[in-house]
């Protein structure tokens, strides 16, 4: 069952397009990320669907309900966590809470065993003002003040930005939780890591998708030679691995460069031969399998509708 639909919507600021006639559908308890670097128009898209923001054209449905015509049902049905943190920083942590129960209509007690796997980290902060809780323990107050209404649709604009890597894995393992009760969760993020935690995912740059399928398939689409090159002298490998004329594409990967090759006549050895003629030393090249990333980066070079 589809809780999100959305059809050609589109948003500019003045004249710079920001989302540009994106179209997709979410289902009940799916884990939906849109993946992109920041200014790809991750934010914008979520604030139309949060209905902050009015579409230049296209539509949307959250739950059936129309996105402009029936805003103010809409509110009541999602949650929504901005990028930015935007509780009352004055504020105790169960302040926090209870407030945003009330603007609800509801109490923490009603709605307790939504939070509670959350909260149960916040419980010896709750007397703590918000604005002196760490990065984690900030992430997980306004995770809960999202839940505490009992929302069919989640939004989470980068919720993880900032965040330390162990605050990060638990804060997914809560979302798996969450999807386990048949709540939506639309999440974006800049982390290609987390793409494969997601159910399916949206590759999004300059506002627009440039794919949707599940991580699975989108690295199963990858259909040419990659290889992982590593060298003495990393920058200037760089610059001359993109003048081998059979090098399609290189690209920084951690400490690494991956390459791709379409021309099934070279071998590993010819490149390695390649750089070492060119004076490179400590030349290492080995086959490697294609991720969310290396995916995104040929889809959104001049090659990507051969992906």
């Amino acid at each position: 069952m589809k809780t999100v639909s959305v059809n050609s919507i589109s948003k500019s600021y003045g004249k710079t397009p920001a989302v540009r006639a994106v179209s997709f559908e979410a289902q009940q308890g799916e884990i939906f990320g849109i993946i992109g670097a920041d200014g790809a128009g991750k934010t914008t898209l979520f604030r139309l669907l949060v209905t902050l923001l009015l579409p230049d054209s296209g539509s949307a449905t959250i739950d059936g309900l129309d996105l402009v015509k029936q805003f103010g049902q809409i509110r009541k049905r999602i949650g929504y966590m901005p990028g930015r943190f935007s509780l009352y920083q004055d504020l105790t942590v169960e302040e926090n809470m209870r407030i945003f129960a009330t603007v609800f209509n509801t109490t923490v007690k009603e709605n307790y065993h939504l939070v509670k796997d959350i909260y149960q980290h916040l419980e010896p902060f709750r007397k703590r003002r918000a604005g002196a809780l760490s990065g984690g323990m900030k992430q997980k107050l306004a995770l809960s003040c999202a839940l505490i209404h009992k929302p069919s649709v989640l939004f989470l604009d980068e919720p993880t930005t900032g965040v330390d890597p162990v605050s990060r894995k638990e804060f997914w393992e809560m979302l798996k939780r969450l999807k386990s009760q048949g709540i939506s969760i639309l999440v974006s993020t800049p982390y290609m890591d987390e793409a494969e935690l997601c159910d399916r995912i949206a590759l999004m740059q300059n506002g627009e998708f440039l794919k949707i399928e599940t991580p699975a398939n989108i690295k199963k689409g990858f259909n040419k030679t990659l290889w992982a090159v590593r060298g003495d002298r990393m920058f200037r490998l760089l610059s001359d691995l993109r003048k081998i004329p059979y090098v399609k594409a290189c690209f920084a990967f951690g400490d690494t460069h991956h390459v791709t090759v379409d021309d099934t006549n070279f071998s590993v050895n010819d490149l390695t031969m390649t750089l070492q003629n060119k004076g490179h030393s400590g030349i290492e090249v080995k086959p490697v399998e294609a991720g969310i990333e290396d995916c995104f980066m040929a889809l959104s070079s001049a090659e990507k509708t051969e992906l």
